[in-house]
């Protein structure tokens, strides 16, 4: 596959964050190389998406704290951001919801046109508007008129860091320009890009309990869009999917990832990050990096067993 063929991602991480753990980051980092190695994939940005305050998790702190740490989480990053908007809304906002955002977003920001897992595109999505003649943009005539890869990923890159990717300044977060078209000043050339949901298997074991989640949410989640599953120690993948009726029809869009490393995914754990911080507990190194840490201690957040 040459690098226009292959199908280019966006992995999106909704949840609480309370606080974010070096796990979360490394589930980012296990399911990029994991896409990589398959050599179907580029993963070309990763989205930290923050709950709302409304959600009404017990011991949630408020998303003002819950976002800086997140940006401190991923400083050193030079491809996951945090993304504000979700907490931004009026209200709590579903999983469902919050994918149709960013999928939208990515439309009306870099001219492109998102296929679902399913049905991938047939239409150039990164292009100038159908009813304009293209324009030669390179006009060095030892240059050639059709973009290259690397050409076309750079003007990729160059528009995810304007949108939800960009990484706004700890004081304030502030909302990309939903108008702007960052597409336009490239030829036409079929890139597919997906958004994709990343998770832990603890989330695709919550499809399976009865009531739990909306079923037609289920349906745009895993069907539409798909998802990346980093699963847990010792977690059977396979066991869960054929628990639910939706997780087996659509079992081909959910991408679990499978390396040689052994990398304990109890770290991911904000419950035992917040213990160990109540506790005094040196361990907690182990959980959080060491600018959300200093930033905890100077906040006085989670020192209570409320929170």
């Amino acid at each position: 596959m040459t690098e226009t063929t292959k199908t280019h991602v966006i992995l999106l991480s909704c949840g609480s964050f309370n606080p974010i753990t070096k796990g979360h980051i490394q589930m980012f980092e296990r399911a990029r190389d994991y896409l990589h190695k398959t050599g179907r994939f580029i993963v070309i940005g990763g989205i930290v998406s923050p709950v709302h305050d409304s959600y009404g998790k017990q011991g949630l702190v408020s998303s003002r704290h819950r976002l800086t740490m997140c940006q401190l989480a991923v400083q050193s990053s030079d491809w996951i951001r945090v993304d504000p908007w979700e907490c931004y809304q009026d209200t709590w906002q579903t999983t469902c919801s919050v994918l149709e955002h960013h999928r939208d977003l990515m439309k009306r920001v870099t001219g492109c046109i998102l296929s679902n897992v399913n049905t991938p595109s047939m239409t150039p999505v990164i292009g100038q508007p159908q009813n304009e003649s293209p324009q030669p943009i390179y006009q060095n005539s030892n240059v050639s008129n059709k973009p290259t890869a690397a050409k076309i990923l750079g003007k990729m890159g160059e528009s995810l860091s304007r949108i939800c990717c960009v990484r706004p300044p700890m004081e304030r977060f502030t909302f990309v320009d939903e108008n702007a078209n960052l597409g336009t000043v490239m030829r036409y050339e079929e890139i597919e890009l997906r958004i994709l949901l990343l998770c832990g298997s603890d989330l695709l074991e919550s499809f399976c309990i009865p009531g739990l989640w909306n079923e037609s949410d289920m349906e745009v989640i895993v069907g539409d869009f798909g998802i990346v599953v980093v699963p847990r120690d010792g977690t059977d993948t396979d066991r869960i999917m054929n628990h639910s009726s939706i997780l087996r029809k659509y079992k081909n869009n959910i991408l679990v990832v499978k390396d040689d490393v052994n990398h304990p995914m109890s770290v991911v754990s904000s419950t035992k990050s917040r213990l160990a911080l109540q506790h005094g507990d040196g361990h907690v190194v182990d959980y959080l990096s060491q600018p959300v840490i200093d930033y905890i201690l100077k906040s006085q957040l989670y020192i209570n067993a409320s929170g």
